[in-house]
């Protein structure tokens, strides 16, 4: 099978390792990746904060980018709920027909990485080794927005040496946000704390997510209250090997 790499940009300019987590893993399956070098944002954060003449050039590249690409796997859930959220009223708004029919041939190809594992190659074990408690937090696109749903703990579940911890209130946000962190700092604050508590409770090693964003800014709390905690991308957990262990590029 072949696939191409949708990185997205916060993973390539703040964490590179998770890209490389995730050709390490898919390429040990024997899923044959490429990369395309011109791919840029997805246009969340122009589209969030109302900046639509910039959101409309991202979505046409994405689509014109990936339209010949048998499937596109992209390692952020957040992402993956920007394309199948907004780029429909973004493509109509746009009134263009080609572009919206472009669209609609390549949305049933892009998957978030858990269901590219466990929908489109049909692997739960995907022959990862990690000697770790670890507790997975739910950000909120993708318990609410695709509904990852039980994918993520069926995966984890197979990781020979993980010890799951389950995560109390695994429906409460972050506070992150994107943005909203930014304009809404107080009210982002809190919710931070309050998650961290949930968070810290479990005793776990790890916290593992599949949106670096969610990631970053708990990890930010962990270290500012030096919680003896670490974050880790759920793509470094599964390409983790006894030979290559996750915690050689930590």
């Amino acid at each position: 099978m072949r696939a191409s790499l949708f990185i997205t940009c916060y993973n390539d300019t703040l964490y590179p390792e998770t890209g490389r987590a995730v050709v390490r893993l898919l390429e040990r399956l024997g899923v044959e990746l490429d990369f395309h070098p011109k791919q840029t944002c997805c246009g969340q954060m122009h589209a969030n904060t109302g900046f639509r003449c910039e959101a409309f050039s991202q979505a046409k590249r994405f689509v014109r980018l990936y339209q010949d690409t048998e499937t596109v796997v992209i390692p952020s859930s957040s992402c993956v709920a920007m394309i199948r959220d907004q780029y429909p009223a973004l493509i109509e708004e746009l009134g263009n027909e080609e572009l919206g029919h472009q669209f609609a041939t390549l949305l049933p190809r892009i998957f978030e990485l858990s269901e590219f594992l466990i929908d489109r190659l049909g692997v739960e074990d995907v022959g990862a080794y990690f000697p770790h408690r670890v507790t997975y937090h739910a950000s909120c696109h993708g318990l609410r927005g695709i509904h990852l749903g039980d994918r993520p703990f069926r995966l984890l579940a197979k990781v020979r040496g993980l010890d799951q911890a389950p995560l109390p209130n695994l429906d409460r946000c972050c506070g992150f946000g994107g943005t909203f962190s930014v304009k809404n700092a107080e009210v982002s604050s809190a919710m931070l704390a309050v998650k961290l508590q949930d968070v810290v409770s479990t005793g776990a090693e790890y916290c593992t997510a599949l949106d670096n964003s969610c990631l970053m800014h708990l990890g930010g709390a962990m270290h500012r209250q030096y919680a003896g905690m670490k974050t880790i991308h759920m793509a470094q957990i599964l390409a983790s090997t006894e030979e290559f262990p996750a915690e050689a590029t930590l």
